[in-house]
């Protein structure tokens, strides 16, 4: 996880009344972060809700989406104050939400930070411990402490 999140990429308590609110509050941070247009983002995300749900269960959502100009995948990860309505496929509310931007070329790259991602957030105790979290340095220590440190 280190190569697609940062400490600065972590909403720890994201505020949003519905889905649309958290993808533009997330879209935003991952304007901050990328330097593309937060607009863009937002449409990208939102065109890849209408294929269907990235609310994949258990509390969790995971919106993707390509944009031509990144260089690299980047993340954003955010824990909602409140859970939302996000039209899961188990109609349960979300309340962990990892978003993943990948280059438009990044076929197999995009596909293994998704799967990557999902089974991060498949464990239910890693996901009890996201929860419960004090700070969103906490948080990007939970994300990333699985994972061997890149070589300098």
């Amino acid at each position: 996880m280190l190569d697609l999140i940062s400490p600065h990429a972590i909403l720890p308590n994201l505020k949003a009344s519905n889905k649309k609110q958290a993808l533009q509050e997330m879209a935003r941070k991952a304007s901050e972060l990328t330097g593309q247009h937060e607009r863009a983002i937002f449409d990208v995300l939102l065109e890849r809700e209408r294929l269907g749900t990235t609310g994949v269960g258990h509390g969790i959502a995971i919106p993707h989406g390509k944009l031509s100009s990144l260089d690299r995948v980047h993340g954003v990860f955010a824990r909602l104050e409140r859970p939302i309505d996000f039209d899961a496929i188990d109609e349960q509310p979300v309340d962990l939400i990892f978003l993943l931007l990948a280059p438009e070329q990044a076929g197999a790259d995009h596909l293994k930070a998704l799967a990557r991602v999902s089974r991060l957030l498949r464990d239910q105790s890693m996901c009890e411990k996201l929860r419960g979290a004090q700070s969103g340095d906490a948080m990007y220590a939970l994300l990333t402490q699985h994972e061997p440190s890149p070589s300098n």
